[in-house]
C-alpha cells in the first residue's frame, strides 16, 4: 500500500523541523561558546592527572573532586561551612554597602566633602586589608568581629567610590534640564542623579562581592574553626588534596552566584540602560 502526502503536508511540517533544528544549533553554539572552555579544562585536567603527566597527588583526577565535593555536601559538613561562611560575608557586604552606597552619593552630590575626605580614603584605600587584619586583632580579638571587619573594610571602598564616579558621570545637560523645568534639588537627585548613578553603583557592588570571597578565605585561615577557607587549610594539612580542590570550586560557584544575581538584579532595575540590551 502506497501513502501519498500532500504537497501543502510536507510545506506545513518542513519548515518546523528546520526551524527547531536551527534553534538547536544555534543553543549548541551558544553553549559551546560559553562553556566549552571550562569544560575543556576539566576534561584535560581528568586526562592529564589520570595518565599521570600531572602529580594526581597533588592534582587529583576531576572525578574525585567532585567525589570529595558530593560527599560533603551529601553529609551536612559543607553545608554548615557555607552557612557559617555566607553569613560572614553577607553581613560585611551588607553592612558596605548601607554605608558605601549613601556615603558615596552624598560625597559625589557636594564636590567640597569630596575634596575634603579624597585623601585620607585613597589612603585607607591602598592600605591593604590583610595588613590591617593583625590590627583589627588587637582590637577586637580573635573571632567573628574581626573577620568581619576586615572582609567589610576591603569591600567598602569599591562601592564607595564606584558610587562618587556613578554621580559624578552624569550628565550635567540632564541635571540643567530638570532644574530648568522647576525641579527641586531632592526631585533631581531622585529623578535625574540617583537613577543614572545606578550602573555604576552595581559594578562597584559586584566588585565587592568578589573582594568579600576573597578576603573571606584569609579571615578564614586564622583562628578560625568552620567555614569555607577553613576548610581549605585543614584538608591541606590534613593531605585531603580532593577535599582541598572541592572546597576551592565551591568558593568559585559561591562568587558565580553571587556575581549572577547582582547581573539579575541590575538588568531588571536599569532596563532603560543601552548596555542592558
Amino acid at each position: 500500500m502506497t501513502y501519498q502526502f500532500s504537497d501543502a503536508a510536507r510545506t506545513t511540517n518542513g519548515p518546523d523541523v528546520r526551524a527547531v533544528l536551527g534553534r538547536l544549533l544555534v543553543t549548541g553554539r551558544r553553549i559551546a561558546a560559553n562553556y566549552g572552555p571550562i569544560l575543556g579544562f576539566f576534561a584535560g585536567w581528568q586526562i592529564a592527572s589520570t595518565a599521570g603527566w600531572l602529580n594526581p597527588a597533588v592534582f587529583p583526577p576531576i572525578d574525585r573532586v567532585a567525589g570529595a565535593l558530593w560527599n560533603g555536601i551529601s553529609s551536612g559538613a559543607l553545608l554548615d561551612d557555607i552557612a557559617v561562611s555566607l553569613q560572614r560575608a553577607g553581613i560585611a557586604f551588607l553592612a558596605a554597602a548601607a554605608l558605601g552606597i549613601p556615603l558615596g552619593l552624598f560625597m559625589g552630590q557636594i564636590r567640597a566633602v569630596e575634596q575634603a575626605l579624597d585623601p585620607i580614603l585613597q589612603l585607607f584605600r591602598q592600605t591593604s586589608a590583610l595588613a590591617l587584619y593583625p590590627v583589627f586583632i588587637l582590637l577586637l580579638g580573635l573571632g567573628e568581629a574581626s573577620k568581619v571587619f576586615v572582609i567589610f573594610w576591603a569591600t567598602l571602598f569599591p562601592i564607595l567610590l564606584a558610587t562618587i564616579g556613578g554621580v559624578k558621570e552624569v550628565d550635567p545637560k540632564l541635571i540643567e534640564m530638570a532644574r530648568t523645568f522647576g525641579a527641586t534639588r531632592l526631585t533631581t537627585f531622585r529623578r535625574v542623579v540617583l537613577p543614572a548613578s545606578v550602573p555604576s553603583i552595581f559594578v562597584g557592588l559586584r566588585l565587592s562581592a568578589t573582594t568579600a570571597l576573597l578576603l573571606l578565605i584569609a579571615a578564614e585561615m586564622i583562628g578560625a574553626n568552620k567555614g569555607v577557607g577553613f576548610q581549605v587549610m585543614n584538608a591541606q594539612y590534613n593531605f585531603q588534596i580532593p577535599l582541598m580542590f572541592a572546597a576551592i570550586f565551591l568558593l568559585a560557584f559561591l562568587g558565580l552566584a553571587a556575581n549572577w544575581v547582582l547581573v539579575t538584579l541590575q538588568r531588571r532595575l536599569c532596563r532603560w540602560s543601552p548596555a542592558q540590551h
